[in-house]
């Protein structure tokens, strides 16, 4: 035991001595937008999410997909075209500016977009990024039709039917859906409920929204005492618990989401989470373990801004967090890209959590 605080006491000064500001600024935020820039045109290596139904169905990956080629994977492609928008947004003065603008003009067209929306017709591929990429591509969908950037509106528009039909897709498969996912990975439930319901309040879809809220409820409304020691398996990049609790946050109303929560995380006053180790970042399921100690920070972040503050400092939410979030941050940019061409987004995706807690 002993042995093991050590160590943890030796990561964490470690992690602090080289952790950039936790704070999203313009030179973070051009740090990231570079490491979506090299790999959104990037076709190579690829891994595909893709069934053949027959020897026509043998493709390039840009063939495939003009839109989202790059970036290693189709849902890591759609989450950095995110995270660019979203930069671009926030701070229209960066010098990538122009370069993110290109990228979006040249991906981001009717042309493209209908290959993107034709590849879906296909029976063989019907479950396609289901439902971790139908909600990435929502919450860009979002981010574009609620961004005042000059070219925001073009970019919508052409985005506007793929959305629509990830949308339509959510509608029909939510109500087959009798068990949640509670992995740690893609396919996780909650995750992507939280992202879809991101975009159904952004854009003011309330039928949508209503399907959300009433699943989430139905699925985890009566969770109680999470196995939170049972976190993380040794490739997660989200944790179960803490993406189930951040969700019913957006769901309930603020004193049923702290009854809910006393009884989901009892030991909240006591939570003792320490940052995942991460072994070796050229490992593509390992490197998850950054995202997750980014993830969990995000999701921290977030239940301070549903607590009362004399609660969330009891808990010690804050250190916890920022822990995690100093644990990977220096990694983001690693050498590595089975790490960086995904990483930035859940980096700004947390900083925005920690900017608003």
């Amino acid at each position: 035991m002993f042995i093991r605080k050590l160590f943890w006491s030796l990561l964490s000064v470690a992690a602090l001595a080289q952790s950039p500001l936790l704070v999203l600024n313009d030179a973070s935020a051009s740090r990231f937008a570079k490491l979506a820039l090299q790999c959104a045109e990037q076709e190579f290596p690829n891994k595909l999410d893709h069934v053949l139904g027959n020897r026509s169905d043998l493709k390039l990956p840009k063939e495939l997909h003009p839109a989202f080629y790059g970036c290693y994977d189709w849902h890591s492609s759609v989450h950095g075209h995110w995270m660019l928008a979203r930069l671009l947004r926030q701070f229209p003065k960066l010098p990538e500016s122009n370069q993110i603008q290109t990228v979006l003009d040249k991906h981001l067209t009717p042309d493209a977009m209908k290959v993107e929306n034709d590849y879906l017709d296909s029976r063989e591929n019907r479950a396609f990024e289901r439902p971790y990429g139908w909600a990435w591509l929502l919450k860009l969908s979002a981010e574009l039709e609620t961004s005042n950037h000059p070219k925001a509106k073009t970019w919508a528009e052409a985005v506007r039917p793929l959305a629509k039909e990830f949308r339509r897709r959510f509608m029909d498969f939510l109500p087959k859906l009798t068990y949640p996912n509670r992995t740690g990975v893609h396919s996780n439930t909650a995750y992507s409920m939280s992202l879809a319901l991101d975009y159904a309040r952004g854009v003011k879809d309330t039928e949508f929204e209503a399907l959300l809220l009433v699943s989430a409820n139905l699925y985890f409304a009566r969770d109680k005492a999470v196995p939170l020691k049972f976190e993380p398996s040794g490739e997660d990049f989200i944790s179960p618990a803490l993406e189930e609790a951040a969700l019913m946050a957006k769901v309930l109303d603020g004193d049923k989401f702290r009854v809910w929560l006393k009884e989901f995380l009892p030991d909240l006053k006591r939570l003792s989470l320490n940052p995942a180790v991460v072994s070796d970042r050229s490992d593509p399921r390992i490197a998850h373990l950054d995202g997750l100690n980014m993830s969990r920070a995000r999701n921290l972040y977030t239940l301070m801004n549903y607590l009362p503050a004399k609660e969330a400092r009891a808990a010690n939410l804050s250190d916890v967090a920022d822990a995690h979030a100093n644990a990977s941050l220096p990694f983001v940019a690693s050498g590595n890209y089975e790490g960086e061409h995904w990483l930035a987004t859940f980096a700004v995706h947390m900083l925005e959590a920690r900017g608003k807690s």
